[in-house]
């Protein structure tokens, strides 16, 4: 059973191509690991264990009969709990949110694509209430801890998602991402991430948080996260913003082609701006050493870019005001502390100053824009610090009052659109996972996940399995071919 839990979402189909197991065996595992593992991360809002065997159990009779449907029949996936799925509550880690008045939502696009593709729905994975800072706790589902060490944070906030993940309780999770919140937890819990560019992945009902936030993939390894991206990704006709699907999609440029020749900035501090724990520097400019083994250019290079902090600051408030502009006195009492500074924060905002914001936005992106006409993708450490004690939005000691003091390598690239993912590229000292962040032009996805899986071939990405009771080994492996589909 723990065997089965280890195995990538691309193992899993081959094995049930050829019968060596069957979407129920595989179920009934990531079932019992999703129960063994909650008590310890508190991963997961609900765990749907009927549901998922009914599906389950319809998937294996496809398999038998030769008759799949779509890219992942069988395969267990988490969706974290602020995307809608039809039936099930969406509660958004806020005691704000009627259970009742959420069964009829209709699913979102992402959760409505993976139904098509015959993906087996397991649970729903805990998020900060309405998702609003970068490590995950709530009034509603307390804290989610880090499976490398529960006393830590998983980060957030698609913590439940990154968590579950690593600790084996499924191969595949769908997040969001406004500021880094795919990429945060996932560099802190030792998984892949990617927060596509805006419109890749369709999305309703409207982020309050505009295109700065994104839905997108998260898995352990770079195959995985492409072949969910595959599913994910193109139109929907709720979403005005979304965009056609890619040519040949993701996993055929993700699978075949190297780094060599591609041209990479490595930028280790922002150019000075950036504070970064030698741990972390360490681990990362080893995979970038790896990388130019590989045969890609490297250059240390920064981005032309200052701190947009308070702009982006000026942007995220506005949004948690507005998306909490509806809530009565008594709910707004009951909001985790942090969130109702912010909101008072954005309601305190006027339409000059998010107009201004937008403009440091729209510079922002044409510097990017002319940064990645001399290089291909930036590699920077995907946050300066690895996970700190859980249940704290901050680290102890530093100073720092909001989660974007902590986060400066993430939340530029949301302001910009641009493709970034986290790949684990080695632990620190205290066993805790280190990430790097990569970043390309907008709708060059393929390429970021080209060097994301190229460091995963050369066996510089991937990290050890947390030491939890039980917990599956998933370290990389090559897969097997299924760029055909």
């Amino acid at each position: 059973m723990r065997q089965l839990t280890g195995l990538s979402a691309v193992h899993m189909l081959e094995g049930y191509r050829t019968g060596e197991f069957s979407p129920v065996e595989v179920t009934e595992a990531v079932l019992r690991r999703a129960e063994e593992i909650q008590p310890v991360v508190n991963a997961f809002v609900r765990i749907d264990a009927d549901r998922a065997l009914d599906a389950a159990r319809a998937s294996t009779r496809r398999w038998r009969r030769g008759e799949p449907v779509g890219l992942l029949d069988g395969v267990p996936v988490t969706v974290k709990d602020l995307l809608p799925e039809y039936g099930v509550p969406t509660l958004r880690g806020s005691h704000a949110v009627d259970p009742a008045a959420r069964l009829a939502d209709p699913d979102a696009p992402a959760v409505a694509r993976l139904r098509e593709h015959g993906a087996v729905f397991t649970g729903r994975t805990t998020t900060p209430e309405f998702g609003w800072k970068a490590v995950t706790d709530s009034p509603l589902t307390g804290i989610t801890r880090n499976p490398y060490d529960p006393g830590r944070t998983s980060g957030g906030s698609s913590g439940g998602s990154a968590a579950a993940l690593a600790a084996g309780a499924g191969p595949l999770s769908v997040g969001t991402d406004g500021g880094g919140s795919i990429r945060v937890p996932a560099a802190f819990c030792g998984v892949v991430g990617l927060k596509p560019t805006h419109g890749v992945v369709p999305s309703y009902p409207p982020s309050a948080f505009g295109t700065l936030a994104q839905v997108g993939p998260m898995a352990r390894d770079a195959t995985d996260t492409a072949l969910l991206l595959d599913v994910l990704g193109g139109a929907d006709p709720r979403d005005w913003a979304a965009a056609r699907p890619a040519p040949g999609g993701f996993r055929g440029p993700a699978a075949v082609e190297g780094v060599r020749g591609l041209r990479v900035a490595f930028s280790p501090t922002l150019g000075g701006q950036v504070a970064v724990r030698p741990g972390v520097a360490a681990a990362v400019r080893r995979a970038v050493e790896g990388l130019a083994g590989l045969g890609a250019y490297v250059e240390e290079a920064d981005p032309d870019l200052a701190d947009p902090v308070d702009a982006f600051h000026t942007l995220w408030f506005s949004g948690t005001a507005h998306l909490t502009r509806s809530l009565s006195p008594a709910q707004v009492a009951r909001l985790d502390p942090g969130l109702r500074q912010a909101r008072a924060a954005g309601a305190a905002l006027s339409a000059q100053d998010y107009l201004a914001a937008t403009d440091v936005r729209a510079e922002l992106g044409r510097r990017m824009g002319l940064f990645h006409r001399t290089y291909d993708v930036l590699v920077t450490p995907t946050l300066p610090v690895t996970a700190f004690p859980a249940g704290v939005e901050v680290p102890p000691g530093s100073g720092l009052r909001r989660w974007t003091g902590w986060t400066p390598f993430t939340y530029p690239f949301n302001m910009t659109t641009q493709p970034a993912a986290t790949v684990p590229v080695g632990l620190d000292a205290d066993g805790l996972p280190v990430g790097l962040q990569i970043v390309a032009a907008r709708f060059a996805d393929a390429t970021v996940l080209r060097l994301a899986n190229a460091l995963f071939e050369a066996g510089v990405a991937g990290v050890p399995a947390p030491a939890l009771p039980g917990a599956p080994a998933h370290a990389p492996e090559r897969t097997p071919d299924l760029t055909a589909g």
